[in-house]
């Protein structure tokens, strides 16, 4: 890794770390969010959009991105805040009314952030693999559609028939990603719908599996870009729920807590440490 990529890797871990203040600071002004499940993906949020997808030409001529877990929602704004591709002040509308920033992603509110209206879970693989297939059809395979998944969310079928088509169409330009923080809701993926042995299961489908640090930018850089072996890849991000705050990381009662005035003074301090 040369000095350039280093720099940059760096600035992804400083963007992201902005992400996480916006996190806070618009859950605790909204009194609403998923305060856990937005700290958890802002690095993979970040290292995607900073240093991996092409989006500089019009659709359909660009990678796209789903965030299927739409609960995440907050955590896809504030990192395009972060990022330069939202306005920060905006962010003091969410889930208001009639606010941009709904609950969960509204593409007609956001259609050059949002690919999709995301929250009921399941449904983000399907569609990014009829985008992955339609590149193909249309000779752009070049072009890849990536979507991030929470672990939890795998219960769904739905997911599990989407990524049977996408080995069946050999779609070596979909990338999911799955926010393995191994917390949904009220406990541990584990106790409530066990996953293990997850890598086997998506290897059974047919997809090529990679594993990485989901909150080191270049352990998500090396998974995302490693030459394709002509199949759908899966990358199974390790990350923590509340990633970044002592009193929120791994505790399951995050996932749908905001911070108190206590709390967002306390969490601020601990990212400037």
């Amino acid at each position: 890794m040369d000095a350039q990529e280093s720099k940059t890797f760096q600035e992804i871990k400083n963007v992201a770390r902005q992400a996480r203040r916006y996190v806070l600071q618009m859950n605790h002004h909204a009194g609403k969010g998923h305060t856990g499940a937005d700290l958890s993906e802002v690095d993979i949020i970040c290292t995607l959009y900073m240093s991996v997808m092409d989006r500089g030409q019009a659709r359909p001529d660009q990678d796209r991105f789903i965030l299927s877990k739409g609960h995440g929602a907050g955590g896809l704004y504030c990192s395009a805040a972060a990022m330069g591709l939202l306005d920060p002040a905006v962010l003091d509308q969410f889930m208001g009314d009639d606010t941009l920033l709904a609950g969960h992603p509204v593409h007609q509110k956001l259609p050059d952030l949002i690919e999709i209206n995301s929250g009921g879970l399941g449904h983000g693989l399907p569609i990014a693999v009829g985008l992955a297939l339609g590149n193909k059809i249309s000779g752009r395979a070049h072009r890849r559609a990536f979507v991030l998944l929470g672990d939890g969310e795998l219960a769904e079928g739905s997911n599990w028939e989407a990524a049977m088509s996408a080995s069946k169409f050999k779609l070596d330009n979909l990338v999911a990603i799955v926010d393995r923080n191994r917390l949904q809701l009220a406990g541990k993926t584990e106790d409530i719908m066990p996953l293990e042995p997850l890598a086997d299961k998506w290897r059974a489908f047919g997809f090529e599996v990679l594993e990485c640090d989901g909150h080191d930018p270049e352990s998500i850089h090396a998974a995302v870009t490693q030459p394709t072996q002509g199949k759908p890849r899966v990358i199974l991000a390790n990350t923590e729920k509340g990633h970044g705050i002592s009193f929120m990381a791994n505790v399951p009662s995050w996932h749908h807590a905001v911070p108190n005035d206590q709390q967002l003074a306390q969490g601020l301090a601990e990212l400037e440490e």
